[in-house]
């Protein structure tokens, strides 16, 4: 991801400077250094901005599906 990939990903969110340090739960130098290019952006960060696009939220286990006898013929 680059920081004009960055920069798009924070205006298609609508998020302020501050909501998308918020969300991607980076403090406010570490965003401005990737927007500028001074740092680069990680992968972590990567997967968080297309996960946000997504609509999904924190990882969370599924409950397993209570086990079903099998039916035997």
């Amino acid at each position: 991801m680059t920081s004009t990939e960055l920069r798009a990903w924070q205006e298609s969110m609508g998020y302020s400077y501050a909501q998308a340090c918020a969300e991607l739960g980076v403090g406010s130098s570490t965003y401005a250094d990737m927007l500028s290019g001074a740092a680069k952006i990680n992968r972590r960060t990567a997967l968080a901005c297309s996960a946000l696009s997504a609509g999904l939220g924190e990882w969370a286990p599924i409950a397993a599906e209570e086990d079903t006898p099998s039916e035997q013929g």
